[in-house]
């Protein structure tokens, strides 16, 4: 996988990000949330389309958060916390808020993560097809426009 060279994520950017991924949900039917965050794991945009679940606008910026935190996209983190995985208990801890499903995925700059889109409100695979497109807007592989 090739890695963008970013400093940090403007408010610009986030924007385009988001907005790429609720385009993606739409063309899946989905009603989702969508959050950036930075390196800190720290909002910088979000929306919550209308009709969209209530627990999105918790767990869409948590599975950002997630992301940011452990480095890895939040799908690849469920067989690690399951039962006799080596990662075990861990969703209990930062007070519930790593989330261990799909739709949070981490943003690279070099060998860094510099922050993370969360999508929340589909199934599994519209939440990651969503959070890919806003990844997608990042590494400049898309634009919104």
């Amino acid at each position: 996988m090739g890695r963008v060279t970013r400093t940090e994520i403007d408010l610009a950017l986030a924007r385009a990000m988001v907005a790429s991924a609720l385009v993606e949900a739409t063309a899946s039917g989905a009603l989702v949330s969508a959050a950036v965050v930075d390196a800190g794991g720290h909002l910088i945009a979000f929306e919550r389309m209308d009709g969209a679940e209530i627990a999105g606008p918790v767990l869409a910026p948590d599975k950002a958060f997630t992301a940011v935190a452990h480095r890895i996209a939040t799908h690849e983190l469920a067989p690690l916390v399951a039962p006799g995985g080596p990662l075990v208990g861990m969703n209990a801890a930062a007070g519930g808020r790593y989330v261990c499903f799909a739709g949070g995925l981490p943003l690279w700059s070099d060998d860094r993560v510099v922050g993370g889109i969360g999508v929340s409100g589909g199934t599994a695979e519209q939440d990651l097809a969503a959070a890919s497109a806003a990844l997608a807007v990042y590494e400049g592989r898309e634009e919104v426009g």
